[in-house]
């Protein structure tokens, strides 16, 4: 049995396509930690989230229950042997709550060090599949920034075995999207 993380991104609730597309996937399986980070939202990037992720002694009770949090999303990350992303196209970009998540989750020393040379990520490799969906056609043009950003940040942290899940043209006719949507279910049965 796989112990699998589900991040959820999409700020659509119910109607997200993403979400959609993974629950149908994932239903009924066991071993399914899932944070909606919609739902639940993690702190943005400030000062006082930065200087709580580096610890210490001085921390405010503020800043100490930050760094609970983190070390909390980072069990997760270690305890499953496959994670599932959530990563909608929202402006060319994944949604800033995955963002979020990275922000939290990227800590010198503890998810990735700095050698000689350069970053070594200190997560062991797992399988990671994104499911990103798209209102329209993104996934071979420059546009398709979300394959690089989370490609880079996942390897940073030392997961380098990445496959992407695409359900493009959502929103470009019902036939389309309907054709879309079974494509992607297909591709992330074979890949959970």
């Amino acid at each position: 049995m796989k112990n699998t993380l589900v991040l959820k991104s999409s700020i659509l609730g119910p109607h997200s396509q993403s979400t959609q597309l993974i629950d149908k996937v994932l239903e009924g399986k066991s071993g399914i930690i899932e944070r909606n980070l919609a739902e639940n939202p993690l702190p943005i990037l400030d000062m006082d989230v930065a200087t709580a992720l580096r610890g210490g002694d001085d921390l405010t009770e503020q800043q100490q229950a930050i760094l609970a949090l983190s070390d909390q999303l980072i069990d997760e990350l270690k305890a499953a042997d496959q994670i599932v992303i959530g990563a909608p196209m929202y402006n060319f970009m994944v949604p800033t709550q995955l963002k979020n998540w990275f922000d939290m989750i990227a800590r010198a020393g503890v998810t990735f060090s700095y050698t000689e040379n350069g970053p070594v990520g200190l997560i062991d490799n797992k399988k990671v599949i994104v499911v990103t969906t798209r209102g329209g056609l993104h996934k071979d043009s420059p546009r398709n920034s979300i394959e690089s950003y989370l490609t880079t940040m996942l390897g940073f942290i030392g997961l380098t075995d990445v496959e992407f899940v695409y359900a493009e043209a959502l929103n470009m006719g019902e036939e389309q999207a309907e054709a879309a949507r079974e494509q992607a279910t297909q591709a992330l049965s074979e890949l959970v």
